[in-house]
């Protein structure tokens, strides 16, 4: 597999024509929907900026955009924003992202973070420290409260070896994270969950309460059932990534208009008692041209996740 999140992202982009099935993706017709959860707590519904930075490579950052972010999200009726890493590394960040915050009263959620590092390389731990000590204060100055770490991936399975050092430099991370009011959160591409979950069960071998935020295309992409992964792990699952996609894998303009099976995973969550925090996150084709404005397709993703998962 990919050597990087950064190249494992990159290959979807090119690759997002290709069919996949899975358990998760059936005709939503076919369920009905949830719109009266008594277990659900105020689940905060926030977007991930990555339909905006896939503009920018190759270290996507989409802070020039910034304002146009704020006002998509805004305008669509989204809770918080998802920064990525590169958004925080600039030294006017926090300025800048408090000044958008007060603009549009739209808070920043949170950030993910793990683009271009491999925590299983020991020999790159003092560089992701260093940048750990930069990024994760500056987001709590601007209130943000979740991290979501990718470890990395490789083109082997990860040794033993490499597994104790992906999990001694996270428990790193979470300390830091936890020093700022922040709480951090395992965030899986593909690679943490092909091949029989072999990286994420490792990492949870060694740190068995490692708070979970699964993506939940990913895990369908990776050949992973979401509802058999939810029943699971949902009394760790504090974060979660959603976005839609046919049943040939190319990814929809919107959350609802494709054939996974949402109906079915909001009620595990709701069995699970989850309350914690979801995150829609578009991504479209390299040369893809939406049919309705970005704004738009964001409005109809939270209308759709409103109805569908009762947030």
């Amino acid at each position: 597999m990919e050597k990087t999140s950064l190249a494992n992202r990159r290959d979807f982009l090119k690759k997002s024509g290709m069919a996949l099935t899975g358990t998760a993706l059936l005709p939503q017709t076919m369920f009905p929907t949830f719109n009266n959860w008594d277990t659900v707590k105020n689940v905060k519904i926030n977007a991930h900026l990555w339909v905006y930075a896939s503009k920018f490579p190759p270290n996507w950052d989409c802070s020039p955009i910034l304002d146009t972010v704020f006002s998509d999200l805004s305008y669509a009726g989204i809770e918080g924003l998802e920064l990525m890493e590169a958004n925080l590394r600039h030294d006017n960040s926090v300025g800048n992202l408090n000044n958008l915050i007060d603009k549009f009263n739209l808070p920043v959620s949170g950030s993910s973070y793990g683009v271009g590092f491999n925590m299983w390389d020991e020999t790159q731990h003092k560089a992701i420290l260093n940048d750990i000590k930069i990024v994760v204060p500056r987001l709590g100055m601007v209130n943000g409260n979740t991290f979501g770490i990718s470890v990395g991936g490789t083109d082997h399975l990860k040794t033993e070896k490499e597994l104790d050092a992906q999990a001694k430099i996270l428990l790193k991370i979470r300390e830091i994270c936890t020093d700022n009011g922040i709480e951090a959160n395992l965030h899986n591409h593909t690679y943490e969950v092909e091949n029989n979950m072999h990286d994420l069960k490792g990492t949870l071998e060694r740190i068995p309460d490692f708070k979970l935020g699964p993506d939940l295309n990913w895990l369908i992409r990776a050949g992973i059932d979401p509802v058999k992964f939810i029943n699971t792990y949902g009394k760790q699952i504090v974060y979660l990534h959603i976005r839609d996609q046919y049943t040939d894998g190319v990814w929809t303009e919107y959350v609802g208009q494709g054939n996974t099976d949402f109906p079915a995973i909001a009620e595990a969550l709701k069995k699970q008692r989850f309350n914690g925090q979801a995150a829609i996150e578009l991504a479209y084709p390299n040369d893809f041209t939406a049919n309705d404005p970005l704004r738009e397709n964001w409005q109809k993703s939270r209308n759709y996740v409103k109805k569908t998962f009762g947030w």
